[in-house]
């Protein structure tokens, strides 16, 4: 018994961007008002706007299969491949009000194409590629394991779409930062057993343009069309750095250890000292913030700050966890 698939319908209204950088001095919106099918995706709203309404209009597309990354936009704020996206998602994601916008409106070129310049010197600035001797006449293959190709952890999966970098904040205020998939390909290189590199890994943890200024704010995995989760390699980046003992003495690397030790001593975030460990004396610079997040409640002396009932448990969890020296 064959079951017959419904299309259903619904009126959606976009507020479309657009800017010719020859032409125009500032940007400006267009509204488009269409009925969508529930087997549309975002790229056959991006096309029907240029074949129906304005020939004009430029976006990026080509394989259409989610593989090539050219069709990276914005949807409401919220990077997205527009040939994955299913337009039903958005609407109920939403609603039927939505604005459609490139990836970086700082960078744009035409309507939704931008200069990626910066995206692929920071990708390139990681070392994007196997560093290692090899043997120009090999007798035998260069054999990987199961095990060690699974130490990957998807990162080879990166389409280098650019969704994760635009949507990162630390990216959109700091010019250094390498972001997100850049790290994701600095881990899938680094963590590869044929590789050789020392400069990598150092380069990545620099303070500025490395690893250490992510804010973990999880942007990055919440708009990868890949589920790569790039914020994870971040992570193992962190840990590589210790166990290679190439981590420095800095704000950030302190803030991880003491993160660490504050849970280890009692189960619980002591988010005051976790401050003093990290920053030491330079700590007088928060006080007056301090004192303010006091009086509301949100910070307690340490004296205050309880201890977890479970600590023998706690404290077998985190040896276990730990596979690095800090």
């Amino acid at each position: 018994m064959s079951t017959e698939h419904k299309i259903t319908t619904q009126q959606v209204n976009f507020k479309v961007f657009r800017f010719n950088a020859d032409e125009d001095y500032l940007p400006y919106y267009e509204d488009y008002s269409m009925e969508v099918t529930s087997e549309e995706v975002v790229l056959d709203i991006l096309n029907r706007i240029k074949w129906d309404h304005d020939g004009s209009f430029s976006y990026r597309r080509s394989c259409r299969h989610g593989i090539c990354g050219a069709c990276a936009i914005k949807v409401n704020g919220r990077s997205t491949l527009a040939c994955k996206e299913s337009m039903n998602d958005m609407v109920d994601l939403f609603g039927s009000e939505l604005t459609i916008e490139p990836l970086s409106i700082k960078r744009v070129v035409k309507d939704m194409i931008i200069d990626k310049g910066d995206f692929w010197e920071k990708h390139e600035a990681v070392q994007p590629y196997l560093v290692a001797d090899i043997d120009e006449n090999p007798e035998t293959e260069n054999l990987v394991s199961p095990e060690d190709a699974d130490a990957l952890d998807d990162a080879d999966l990166c389409i280098q779409c650019g969704a994760c970098h635009y949507a990162c904040p630390a990216v959109a205020i700091n010019e250094e930062f390498f972001g997100p998939a850049a790290f994701a390909a600095a881990y899938r290189f680094s963590a590869d057993v044929r590789d050789n590199s020392e400069e990598r890994l150092k380069t990545v943890n620099e303070m500025g343009q490395g690893v250490w200024d992510c804010v973990k704010c999880f942007e990055c995995a919440e708009v990868c069309p890949k589920e790569i989760n790039p914020i994870g390699k971040i992570t193992k980046l962190h840990q590589m750095a210790f166990q290679e003992g190439i981590a420095e003495n800095n704000v950030a690397v302190r803030h991880a250890v003491g993160f660490k030790k504050s849970i280890e001593k009692r189960g619980v975030l002591d988010e005051g000292g976790l401050v003093l460990y990290s920053e030491g004396p330079s700590i007088v610079k928060h006080i007056p913030v301090a004192l303010r997040m006091f009086t509301k409640g949100k910070i307690a002396m340490p004296w205050a700050i309880p201890t977890s009932d479970n600590m023998d448990e706690i404290k077998k969890l985190v040896e276990s966890s730990s596979t690095a020296k800090f």
